[in-house]
């Protein structure tokens, strides 16, 4: 396939905002593709160059864009500059300056796996003058591809290509491609949650259509899509619906982290995942040293991180291990949040996939790895066993959430003792149960994670922040974003200043197309989504305004969570479920 054929495909993409017509563009774009092409261009569609868990970012700003613009145009780069200005968008102006310049050039027709190898080539360039190197790779091809191509090239080493759908859109795509109908998502959603490439699933299909997922299991290195929890409004509820022996254990509120250990040949690499498949390994050195102290060959953990006091010997609060993260002053961090990881899951161990196996069976497992660790408010290791018991009555759920509660900790975890690890799904195998807000008997209104869609302007003292508040939204099952909530409140004069400096970098000219709000709550600043904030609040209520339907009474900002994407914030039919729960 030419990479211009793609371009006009893009621009078809571009141009619809139905979930429906985008999944059947990007099946057809499936179809012209070969088996070589295909996984390539699903990188290409949503703007990357490889899976997410890989870490290549191009890590090109736009003034760097604009030298080599301005080189490939043979214009001044102030030039360019005034035309970003007028027209706002990159992609834009090099089409417009392509456009004038067509006549002159021959065009050399790069073909799509031209262009994902020059990018590719570009995005992991390092070193002494890579970025030099970088804008050549950009000029070559600015110089040589039609004035529909050049706009997209120029837009995804930006990060600015944004076409209003993901990766799971292109699983409804790939079934429709190969069944003419969205039937088989489900076959192919399994699959990728367990390999989260987008690309790789697609090529296997395109190979040997859906007998290439059939040997699709977790391998160490290649992060698993996070197995998710579901909410009930009481222990009774939980021992009728998870029942009736019932697997309890501490909710911890710190960084969900995801343990590889990869042979290496005779040697063993450790490699840690974020919940959104950040590669975080460099900021956690502590575990890195005890994982590589278990005894075993490779594995796969599922668990969570969290900061303690090493003299109090008390568990950190959220904001102190969130400060963890980071690239620079890892040492001197560390010593002051020191991390333990307590595993809670085993996925792969020892050259065998367990996902499949029932719950009971892993947690067996776990203990003769890592050992069953029962106190751990003592230092007695990095890499920890999460405690549990198998309770059968709900007065036994309460006291474990009273005596998790004194330990500082969010509450409990209650889990289906023969359960598959469901990968990347939500279900009542896993059920969480905090109480932030008691309501009568066992009730429980829990946070409510929102997706950041845009800032209004502040007034009075608030002016001077930049911002005055905030309008929050949800996902829907379209892949659309659908407003909820406006916020104001539960903020400190810092964070407003914070939370300006996010609005100033999400900051886009125009509404997002998968944005759906009634024009009369229209922010002041759109930006794009990225930022996960969870919100408390007094009540879920119906809301004739807001195009979710509901809306939160007296909402407060209680973090921003940073572990977490767009896609993993509260979806509109869990707060409809929430909504239900609080009516009794």
């Amino acid at each position: 396939m030419k990479f211009s054929k793609l371009a006009e495909y893009l621009q078809k993409l571009e141009k619809t905002s139905s979930r429906n017509e985008i999944t059947e563009i990007l099946a057809e774009v499936f179809k012209e593709t070969t088996k070589d092409e295909i996984g390539k261009v699903c990188y290409l569609l949503v703007g990357r160059i490889e899976p997410q868990y890989t870490g290549v970012e191009f890590n090109f700003a736009e003034k760097m864009m604009v030298r080599a613009m301005a080189v490939s145009y043979t214009t001044d780069p102030v030039q360019i500059l005034q035309d970003f200005k007028r027209v706002g968008d990159l992609g834009d102006v090099a089409e417009e300056r392509a456009r004038e310049q067509e006549s002159k050039r021959a065009g050399v027709g790069f073909s799509v796996v031209d262009v994902y190898e020059k990018l590719h080539k570009m995005a992991i360039e390092g070193g002494k003058d890579s970025q030099e190197r970088k804008l050549t790779h950009i000029v070559e091809m600015l110089r040589n591809v039609d004035s529909l191509s050049a706009k997209y090239i120029v837009r995804i080493p930006v990060g600015k290509l944004r076409l209003g759908f993901s990766d799971i859109t292109m699983l409804d795509a790939l079934s429709l491609m190969i069944a003419g109908d969205k039937s088989e998502r489900k076959t192919i959603e399994g699959a990728y949650n367990v390999l989260s490439d987008i690309g790789e699933i697609a090529k296997r299909i395109k190979k040997d259509g859906l007998k290439g997922l059939e040997k699709v299991h977790a391998v160490p290195g290649v992060p698993v899509r996070t197995s998710l929890a579901e909410r009930l409004p009481s222990a009774q509820k939980i021992i009728e619906k998870v029942g009736p022996l019932v697997a309890i254990e501490p909710k911890m509120d710190g960084l969900r982290t995801q343990l590889h250990i990869v042979r290496k040949g005779k040697k063993r690499e450790v490699l840690i995942y974020s919940r959104n498949h950040e590669n975080i390994t460099s900021m956690f050195p502590e575990i890195v040293e005890a994982a590589k102290k278990l005894p075993l060959t490779d594995a796969i953990f599922d668990g969570e991180a969290i900061g303690y006091d090493p003299k109090t010997q008390k568990f950190a609060l959220f904001q102190q291990t969130v400060q963890r993260k980071r690239k620079y002053e890892i040492e001197t961090k560390a010593l002051e949040i020191p991390l333990k990881v307590f595993v809670f899951d085993v996925l792969y161990l020892n050259g065998k996939d367990m996902i499949s196996l029932p719950f009971r069976q892993r947690r067996k497992v776990l203990e003769d790895v890592i050992g069953n660790r029962a106190d751990t408010m003592k230092p007695t290791g990095v890499v920890m066993l999460t405690r549990q018991i198998v309770v059968e009555k709900p007065e036994q759920i309460r006291a474990a959430f009273e005596e998790y509660s004194q330990e500082g900790l969010e509450g409990v975890m209650a889990k289906k003792i023969d359960a598959p690890y469901h990968a990347g799904g939500r279900g009542f195998h896993w059920v969480k149960y905090k109480k932030h807000t008691e309501k009568s008997g066992d009730g429980v209104l829990d946070t409510v994670d929102c997706v950041l869609m845009g800032a209004y302007r502040g007034k009075g003292k608030r002016a001077g922040f930049g911002v005055g508040g905030f309008l929050l939204g949800l996902p829907g099952k379209d892949g659309k974003f659908y407003t909820l909530s406006n916020l104001g409140t539960g903020l400190s004069d810092e964070s407003f200043k914070s939370m300006y400096k996010m609005v100033e970098k999400l900051e886009v000219k125009t509404q997002p197309k998968d944005y759906v709000v009634d024009k009369l709550i229209a922010p002041d600043i759109w930006v794009r989504p990225k930022v996960v904030l969870e919100i408390l609040s007094d009540e879920i209520t119906v809301s004739p305004r807001h195009t979710s339907a509901y809306s939160l009474r007296f909402p407060r900002l209680i973090k921003v969570r940073e572990d977490k994407n767009p896609e993993d914030a509260t979806s509109i039919s869990e707060l409809t479920r929430l909504y239900k729960m609080q009516r009794g």
